[in-house]
């Protein structure tokens, strides 16, 4: 069976979550490879809304199996409160179709308050960061100053919690003379919240070799954030901590020898943004004010205020590229049934003239956009589920940008709701 990944070709919040929750009906598999509970996928189905931070989106399909890869922060105090809320919701969650990779490294109390004490310090040149200790996590990962779940089973863990905390406690008080922790209140915090995850702890390697080699499974990789969040291609230093690429999902899995067969690289009919940074379509004032409410624009993790702007070619075909997008799945377009004109950015303009490609991230402060307008269609187009039943101002909307960003728009999302989707054909 093939395998596919899910992943935003913008700046995050595209709707991943409401396309994973479809396409895991055609799959087994549904593993998070990425980032961890700094951001949310929100969904609506049967069951409710709900707003996932950490669990995969195909929690809600039965005979589904949902998996936490090692390229995950894991956080099991948040964890623990997303599973709470979906068991209260009436969606049973246990190893079965929840396991955790062995080697997911764990997101302790301090990497949180180190988190928010950064911010504080850099106060108005800040990074957006949501304070959930994302950067501090990937920081000591990539220092080796982590402590991987497996070790959760081993004798030496104990010694292994002093040792780290006695080096974290150096940062805490000594640099940002703050309060350090105990580890009385840390050994406390792991048995609260880490010893209630250890029956979801699995070898993901060995589990994924016999799912995908021997029993034919297929695969559903999901993205958190999207291309210009990625570490290394995105708008640095206004990035998450983790590659959002499709080309990581393997690695992030647990399973690199694991092939994508098709990547669905999802983008909004319009663009928003959370967080610091470069953001050139950005709108402001009544503009803002009103597409942020028609397209209730409020950040699932945070509650902020989504910047909003115009739908960005430049940055959408560059986010379509470095995701090797082979199908893009436009999100949203219900919300722009309220305008009678779309702004479209086409191009960058800058000192030296027009740009189409996207350039250095310091060089997005100095770039405008070059707007074109295109009819608006004023209906409500909720209930519509075939592309050529749309308004043909609609239509054209959707064939002007499929064109400029060089990728066929495969999905039209047409409101939130599972079903309120439009499938085109090649």
């Amino acid at each position: 069976m093939s395998n596919c990944a899910i992943v935003g070709v913008n700046w995050g919040d595209e709707g991943k979550g409401r396309m994973v929750d479809l396409i895991t009906e055609n799959y087994d598999i549904v593993i998070r490879y990425q980032g961890g509970g700094n951001a949310g996928h929100t969904i609506i189905n049967e069951f409710g809304k709900f707003a996932l931070h950490l669990l995969p989106s195909g929690i809600f399909r039965k005979n589904v199996v949902n998996i936490l890869g090692p390229g995950v922060a894991l956080d099991p105090e948040n964890l623990l409160i997303e599973i709470k809320m979906i068991v209260e919701a009436g969606i049973k969650i246990t190893p079965e179709n929840l396991k955790i990779s062995d080697r997911c490294s764990i997101l302790f109390p301090w990497h949180r308050k180190l988190d928010e004490l950064e911010e504080n310090r850099l106060k108005d040149k800040k990074y957006g960061s949501t304070k959930q200790g994302i950067a501090p996590f990937y920081s000591d990962k990539y220092a080796k100053k982590s402590i991987m779940l497996g070790e959760l089973f081993d004798e030496r863990f104990p010694e292994r919690l002093k040792d780290l905390l006695e080096f974290k406690n150096l940062y805490i008080e000594n640099f940002y003379k703050a309060e350090p922790y105990t580890y009385e209140e840390i050994l406390q915090w792991v048995k609260q919240f880490c010893e209630p995850i250890k029956p979801f702890i699995f070898d993901i390697g060995t589990y994924l070799d016999k799912a995908v080699n021997e029993e034919h499974k297929g695969v559903v990789f999901e993205a958190q954030l999207g291309s210009l969040r990625d570490l290394d291609f995105g708008i640095y230093p206004y990035t998450t901590s983790s590659n959002t690429l499709s080309s990581y999902a393997p690695i992030g899995s647990g399973a690199p020898f694991i092939s994508i067969d098709q990547v669905i690289g999802v983008a909004k009919a319009y663009s928003t943004c959370v967080g610091e940074g470069p953001f050139v379509t950005e709108f402001f004032g009544k503009e803002a004010e009103e597409l942020r409410e028609f397209g209730l624009e409020y950040g699932a993790k945070t509650g902020r205020p989504r910047r909003v702007g115009a739908f960005d070619v430049v940055a959408t075909r560059y986010g379509v590229k470095v995701q090797n997008t082979t199908d893009v799945a436009l999100t949203k377009l219900d919300v722009l049934s309220y305008l009678d004109r779309i702004s479209v950015c086409v191009a960058y303009k800058s000192k030296d003239g027009l740009v189409h490609h996207f350039p250095f991230p310091s060089k997005l402060k100095d770039m405008e956009p070059v707007i074109e307008h295109l009819p608006g269609w004023k209906k409500d187009i909720t209930s519509i589920r075939k592309f050529e039943d749309l308004p043909k101002e609609a239509q054209d909307y959707v064939i002007f940008i499929e064109e400029r960003i060089g990728a066929h728009i495969t999905y039209v999302s047409v409101g939130p709701e599972r079903d309120q989707i439009i499938i085109r054909k090649k």
